[in-house]
């Protein structure tokens, strides 16, 4: 088992860990699709398990998945199993009645509210779920306080922030100071981590550990989506609106995907263990959070965890995403 310090927390977590997103449901926030797919909760609940079982010792949730039912619906299946488990969960995008999701009284209501939810007296590691703190800022030196505050009192343990620009990150950090940041991160995408990444810079100047959503690009590095059939998505799945999904951006990256299973092999334990590992070499990445829906999921996510990249598999991968992708404007 290969576990990771996050930062300047004294959280160490497995280096697969498993993003909660699914649990949550079809969702909507401001009439816009925010959720996925109803899952199953007897299969969830067997993924889970298994998960345990197997060392994975942190889960990723938010709020906003499902609007508190992915919270809850982890805590009914873990029980009384929490003691030795990093909870992570996150505040920003549902802002219920309040003007902002960042004022203060509406961070510590959330915070709260996710305790009760996830039925613990701590949460491990608490997110600013976006970088948003309002026009010219007016929410961020108060948003930061009160964080600290929560963490004071012993209702959180370690700070984090999720973003999805260089410029926020850059921003925030210094000011944040959070034990991790989140963002996306795939081999079709690794902006924040390669190369001269001011991301990447800032998170290891202020010994932030970078936590990887969508590891696996929402399967389509599985190869699990064609440009000739075009995916047919639920109303409140968010999926439904993403280009990522359409057949312009499949058809860009057919070529990459057929040579990424020619280098790796086809199965989908292969492509899953080539995508986590390429991730993980990174020195700033401290766990992958890939999503799960069931049990063979988790499988698979797991099968190969401790088979890190050789030199030479990382240098054709490398070769291979210069050669596809460089030049394709993914």
């Amino acid at each position: 088992m290969k576990y990771r310090k996050l930062g300047h927390s004294n959280i160490e977590v497995y280096e697969i860990s498993l993003g909660c997103w699914t649990l949550g449901g079809l969702n909507w926030v401001d009439g816009v699709p925010n959720g996925w797919a109803n899952v199953d909760e007897n299969e969830v609940s067997e993924a889970v398990n298994f998960a345990i079982e197997n060392g994975v010792n942190h889960f990723d949730n938010a709020d906003v998945y499902g609007n508190g039912r992915a919270e809850r619906l982890l805590a009914k299946i873990l029980g009384n199993k929490t003691n030795n488990l990093t909870i992570a969960t996150k505040v920003g995008w549902f802002k219920g009645t309040a003007i902002h999701a960042y004022l203060p009284h509406h961070i510590r209501q959330q915070c709260i509210q996710s305790l009760i939810n996830l039925k613990r007296e701590y949460i491990d590691l608490y997110y600013f779920h976006h970088a948003d703190f309002g026009t010219d800022d007016k929410y961020l030196d108060d948003a930061i306080a009160e964080m600290y505050k929560l963490k004071d009192e012993g209702k959180i343990r370690a700070i984090g922030l999720s973003a999805y620009r260089h410029e926020d990150f850059v921003k925030l950090i210094p000011k944040i100071k959070p034990a991790a940041i989140q963002s996306f991160a795939n081999i079709l995408d690794n902006r924040f981590l390669a190369g001269d990444s001011p991301t990447k810079k800032i998170a290891d100047e202020h010994n932030a550990s970078f936590v990887a959503f969508e590891p696996l690009s929402q399967g389509v590095l599985l190869g699990k989506y064609h440009s000739g059939v075009k995916p047919n998505f639920e109303a409140g799945d968010h999926r439904a609106n993403s280009k990522r999904f359409s057949p312009d951006y499949l058809n860009k990256i057919e070529s990459f995907i057929k040579n990424f299973k020619e280098i790796f092999g086809s199965k989908d334990e292969q492509l899953a263990r080539a995508s986590f590992q390429y991730l993980l070499s990174f020195d700033t990445v401290g766990t992958v959070i890939p999503g799960f829906r069931n049990l063979n999921q988790v499988k698979v996510n797991l099968a190969l965890a401790d088979k890190s990249l050789t030199s030479e598999e990382l240098n054709k991968l490398n070769l291979l995403i210069n050669k596809e992708l460089s030049h394709r404007n993914i």
